[in-house]
């Protein structure tokens, strides 16, 4: 027995080791054992602390009762009921005097060891420069010490009342205290009685505490239902100072419990607690509500007035709102020919690649084989090509392991040969090519392109293997996968150079094999030839999971994004600082707020992990170098108090500013999330006034996304460049809209935000107008219409519906892209990019139409150009980008639509050049025959769109010219018929 107790211990050591050592040996080799060292020895004195102080409490008190219990137990009825169970527990006596105890210190260990952060910060607080508007308190009291208060306040109550229980039972059990006295009333011992009330003053005094913190966590109320957060005119003339009261008679009480502990009285502290009781049914219940009933309510808005402008300062600055530059902006609704002539660098850079949907179009022209792939949703960023500034969908060639055949997926190719991606995809955002695929200047493996030069490999991504072994003897070749070719046996291999880049922890030893072979659960690794002195092992690869575990204390945005920086692919990660702790500002549920059609559709873009909120900062940009791995922390808002506290508990892990380089800093944006999370909170407070917050009638809401099915959820922000009215130039930007709240008649615009999302390009300093907020308010009787109007505006135009439903009717997908809003000409455009991708065989979307709408008037082309003329009567007076790159195949002459006046006034795009529509048939033959030739044409249609993307895909363009010519003959014929029938 000895023998095998020391061999499970030695095996659960083991195990314990396979799991513990691991994550060391994974921090050291990044570089922060400092953040694990300081996080387990946080945890770990906390855990001992609160274990001792739980458990030690209850057994001290558990152990004490028993030693003062009577040494004859009294001879009453209800003493001699009690014997049987004196009796049965007297065996297991010593058992639960220590079992109880430590379950419920183990208990309280992890409840202590739980709040490393609240301690952390508390011992490297540092003062805001901000006080709180009531108690004129630095705002570091809320964030660093009234947490850490709280929580020792709660804890020492839990302990105080589980050892009262414990005493309790125990004195009662053996006689120290009887219930059946004469009249009812207690009696107990002298030792019973002086523990007791002992620990009944202790819970008071906690009682007291917990009185005294509330007035100060009253100010972060955010009651459901309430007009505003933070404390109200009734909780600071009334409920704070009746805290105030009940904490000065809860000490009251503590001190009758002392009293009562030396003098044996017990009716004094009973009639405390009682009177306690009254007091805060009265002072803390009855007399608030009074004061609200008959006091703040005839008089709200009037009463409330100074509390909910604290609100509206407190929740501006708190979400950084309280700089955003407001314009009034009376939007025109009336196109007119050359109205767009001085947004022409606007229109120019009109992003018609919609990162949402393009992702097949990548995978089918630039994945090359099965076992590489692209994310289902893009990136937008902006890049210099060709000397000049251009908006760019751009994503990984990560490697996809489940792409291999059943004959590949074995141990050896799986860890060590398919190991890594290649390469990066970049399309132009604004243009493409003539086939209405993606205009690749990017792409190819070897990379290609206007890139440059840069390391191509992938071995850390969002999609990465659980775990891989690289690297091998130095001279070898290696046997690593880079990619396939036509020559070299059909592979060009690779060897990661271990031997001077760390990218992983090293397996080369016995002791680390049989550690990661328990880890992994595979003993492949213990046995492999390839796993030599060489390897290394990398593990925790997706670029998220590696910023959340060098930095815990972050909240990281839902979207990682990719960027080719100083030769190098890097994975851009945005960190917050958060608290719940900032007085008088509203709370907002992340996940709620960052949750719209993107993230509802989309496997790699998730909205924030819930947690409730009242401040937030992106403080800090990450990034994940995608060769080796490493990551860097770099310091982006250097005044937030809460980073401040971070850098000193874990100093030099942050780098500050002036580190970053240009190259990098071109490709830093304003974070997604933070701006969901500032544009929900601006739906309400854009309004400024008191008053009219109060009134609330002019809020505003997030409209549906139009294209999104199932149940409404919110249309998401989109990057692209443009000029706002204020603004000289046109920047990279990310925008959203507004429509009134609570509306259900026609949806209007009410509002358009847009922040400056460029950080410049020069190295550790950020552009003076990056995060620059501006919102246009468009005036209480707006007419312009909101996006969903917008998308109806499409939907309902009997041209564009016919040839729409005319394609879906050909067995082929029409998507409409992301409904893009713009501020030009004087008023707000949208524009749709209309992708159609057939329904089987070789399928990927191609973008083959646009939309455009600028007050009710719509267009429908197959160039941005072409429709921005049929809106702005034939005068669009833009520039639409490269016309040498945007898509020229267009409808036959007579099938290309042109603006014709609507009775109302308003330019709707009508078929140009076609014969009226036929007079309803006049006998079965004829309805007949126009439903034959109906069916036929959509037949044709259909076979034309497979024919253009089979021909697509291999690269046949004048293959794909015939058949995009079949197709608008086809649609032209059904056009033709569809009239026939009527």
């Amino acid at each position: 027995m000895p023998t095998l107790a020391v061999l499970a211990g030695i095996v659960l050591v083991v195990l314990v080791l396979a799991q513990v050592w691991t994550e060391v040996l994974w921090y050291r080799q990044l570089g922060y054992s400092q953040v694990l060292w300081t996080q387990w020895g946080t945890r770990a004195g906390l855990f001992v602390l609160g274990f001792l102080a739980m458990g030690g409490a209850v057994y001290a008190s558990m152990t004490y009762a028993y030693r003062a219990r009577p040494v004859y137990a009294p001879s009453d009825p209800e003493q001699a009921n009690l014997d049987q169970y004196r009796e049965a527990i007297e065996p297991l006596r010593r058992l639960v005097g220590i079992v109880g105890p430590l379950v419920l210190g183990l208990f309280a260990a992890g409840a202590a060891a739980s709040q490393w952060e609240t301690v952390q910060l508390f011992l490297h607080r540092s003062a805001v420069g901000t006080t709180d508007p009531q108690y004129g308190l630095d705002l570091g009291f809320y964030f660093f010490t009234l947490p850490l208060l709280r929580f020792v306040v709660s804890f020492v109550l839990a302990v105080a009342i589980l050892a009262a229980i414990v005493a309790v039972a125990t004195h009662y059990l053996y006689g120290g205290l009887r219930i059946g006295g004469p009249a009812g009333q207690p009696r107990m011992t002298r030792a019973a009685r002086a523990q007791l009330f002992s620990i009944g003053a202790v819970v008071m005094v906690a009682v007291a505490a917990n009185y005294w913190l509330d007035r100060y966590s009253i100010l972060m109320k955010n009651s459901q239902g309430a007009k505003f957060a933070g404390a109200s005119y009734t909780d600071v003339t009334a409920v704070i100072p009746a805290k105030a009261i009940l904490a000065i008679a809860a000490l009251v009480v503590a001190a009758a419990f002392v009293v009562a502990a030396v003098r044996g009285n017990w009716r004094l502290p009973a009639l405390g607690v009682g009177a306690m009781v009254v007091a805060a049914v009265a002072i803390g219940g009855i007399y608030p509500a009074i004061v609200q009933r008959f006091t703040v309510q005839p008089n709200q808005q009037d009463a409330e007035s100074q509390y909910i402008q604290r609100n509206i300062d407190a929740t501006s600055t708190a979400y950084g709102l309280n700089n955003i530059e407001t314009t009034e902006y009376d939007a025109k609704v009336t196109a007119q020919a050359g109205q767009l002539r001085e947004d022409a660098d606007t229109t120019a850079s009109i992003r018609l690649l919609d990162p949402s949907i393009v992702s097949p179009s990548f995978k089918q022209l630039q994945q090359i084989r099965g076992f590489y792939s692209f994310p289902d949703t893009l990136s937008v960023d902006r890049y210099d090509v060709g000397n000049q500034s251009r908006d760019t969908v751009i994503a990984v060639r990560e490697l996809d392991q489940s792409g291999l055949s059943s004959a590949q997926q074995n141990w050896v190719n799986q860890t060590t040969v398919y190991t890594h991606g290649f390469g990066v995809v970049a399309a132009y955002g604004n243009t493409v090519t003539t086939r209405g695929a993606p205009a690749f200047w990017e792409g190819g493996i070897p990379s290609t392109g206007s890139m440059g030069s840069y390391e191509p490999r992938v071995y850390f991504g969002q999609s990465s293997p659980a775990y891989s072994i690289v690297g091998g003897p130095d001279g070898t070749t290696g046997w690593e996968l880079d990619y396939p070719t036509d020559s070299n046996g059909g592979a060009a291999n690779t060897r990661f150079p271990t031997q001077t880049v760390s990218a992983g922890p090293s397996i080369g030893s016995l002791w680390n094999k049989l550690l990661y072979a328990i880890k992994f659960g595979d003993e492949q690794i213990l046995f492999s030839d390839r796993v030599n002195a060489d390897s290394q092992i990398l593990y925790d690869r997706d670029p998220a999971a590696r910023v959340q575990k060098v930095a815990p204390y972050l909240t990281l945005d839902g979207r990682v994004y990719p960027a080719v920086v100083d030769g190098r692919i890097k994975w851009i990660v945005d960190g917050y600082t958060t608290t719940d702790e900032y007085p008088y500002s509203a709370s907002e549920s992340l996940d709620s707020a960052t949750t719209d059609s993107l993230t509802q559709t989309s496997a790699t873009v998730t909205a924030l992990q819930p947690q409730t909120v009242n401040y937030i900062r992106n403080s800090v940009k990450a990034t994940v170098d995608a060769y080796d791995g490493s990551v860097q922390l770099y310091t982006w808002d250097a005044d937030d108090p809460i980073l401040k506290a971070w850098s000193q508990v874990f100093p030099g892990s942050v780098k500050p500013m002036s580190q970053i380089s240009g190259d990098l800093m071109s490709h830093l944006r304003y974070p997604e999330d933070l701006f969901k999370v500032q544009r929900t909170l601006l739906a309400k407070y854009h309004v400024q006034d008191a008053a009219q917050f109060f009134s609330g009638n002019d809020f505003w809401q997030l409209p549906a996304d139009p294209v999104h099915t199932g149940a409404p959820v919110a249309q998401p922000p989109y990057y692209l460049t443009l000029r706002m009215p204020t603004q000289d130039s046109a920047t990279f930007s990310l925008m959203s809209t507004f429509i009134p709240s609570g509306s259900t008649a026609r949806e209007v615009l009410t509002g358009y935000v847009a922040v400056d999302a460029d950080a410049g390009s020069t190295a550790g300093q950020k552009s003076p107008d990056y995060g620059k907020i501006r919102l246009l308010e468009l005036p209480r009787d707006s007419t312009v219409p909101g996006p969903g109007q917008a998308s109806a505006n499409f939907i309902n135009d009997s041209t564009i519906s016919q040839q729409l439903n005319l394609l879906e009717q050909a067995s082929s997908t029409v998507r409409r892209g992301n409904l893009l809003t713009l501020p030009v000409g004087g008023g707000l455009l949208y524009v749709q990019p209309v992708y159609v991708q057939a329904s089987s065989g070789t399928t990927f979307p191609s973008l083959q139409r646009v939309l455009v709408s600028f007050g009710d008037q719509t267009g429908f082309a197959a160039t941005l150009s072409e429709a921005l003329d049929q809106v702005f009567q034939g005068d669009s007076g833009a520039k639409t980008g490269d016309t040498s790159n945007v898509p020229t195949v267009t409808p036959s002459p007579e099938a290309t639509p042109t603006p014709t006046p609507s009775p109302s006034g308003t330019a709707t795009p009508t078929p140009s050049g076609t014969a009226s529509p036929a007079p309803s048939p006049t006998s079965s033959d004829a309805l007949a025959q126009a439903k034959a030739d109906l069916a036929s044409a959509l037949a044709d249609a259909n076979q034309a769109i497979k024919d253009g993307q089979t021909a697509l895909a291999n690269n046949d363009f004048a293959a794909y010219g015939d058949a995009q010519k079949r197709l608008d003959s086809a649609i032209q014929r059904a056009t033709d018929a569809q009239n026939r029938i009527g």
